[in-house]
């Protein structure tokens, strides 16, 4: 079989796919996770991640019911469709857990970042990048006469594009939250 490019798993005898069914491909899911608002809780679902060697690409954390003393962890993390079972599993056995949401697969949701900026400029550089701030709908939250600092929500790509375009304009300090997530509907 040494003529033919067989991917493995694939066999010469057959014209099905006969490849292992793990899939290999690197998806991004956003979790929503409602935890006990005690000591120690974060450090622990966090501890998870990093014990197994998996990767947060954004965390937010706040307090949802007061009374109820609950909390809403959102993260954001990448990995096989495995790798994302087994972190949901993992965290669903975990005692200060009381649901786990995944927002990627239950369906659609919306998700929104805040970010600040604070970009230095003078002449038309300062002119372009108000310019540009308006189109991105962000809002100026603070100016002096060298710099402005810019409050932007959206999309992470929506903040990325922004901050790509700012950069050349002078750039000079950002700040991001984090996403924050819920699932649209009922």
């Amino acid at each position: 079989m040494s003529a033919l490019n067989i991917k493995k798993g694939a066999t010469s005898h057959s014209a099905y796919d006969l490849r292992a069914s793990y899939s290999e491909v690197i998806e991004t899911h956003t979790l929503a996770v409602l935890v006990d608002n005690e000591a120690g809780v974060l450090a622990r679902v966090i501890g998870l991640f990093s014990g197994r060697g998996y990767n947060i690409e954004s965390l937010t954390v706040a307090e949802v019911d007061h009374e109820g003393h609950l909390s809403r962890i959102t993260v954001v993390t990448s990995g096989t469709p495995q790798v994302i079972d087994q972190i949901k599993a993992q965290l669903g056995r975990m005692v200060p857990v009381h649901e786990v949401h995944d927002l990627t697969a239950e369906g659609p949701a919306v998700q929104r970042e805040l970010a600040l900026f604070k970009v230095t400029g003078q002449g038309d550089a300062r002119v372009e990048a108000l310019r540009l701030a308006d189109i991105f709908r962000a809002s100026v939250v603070d100016t002096t006469l060298e710099s402005f600092v810019f409050e932007i929500t959206g999309t992470a790509e929506k903040i990325d594009a922004f901050a790509d375009l700012m950069r050349p304009l002078g750039l000079r300090e950002m700040a991001r939250t984090g996403v924050a997530a819920l699932a649209r509907g009922a």
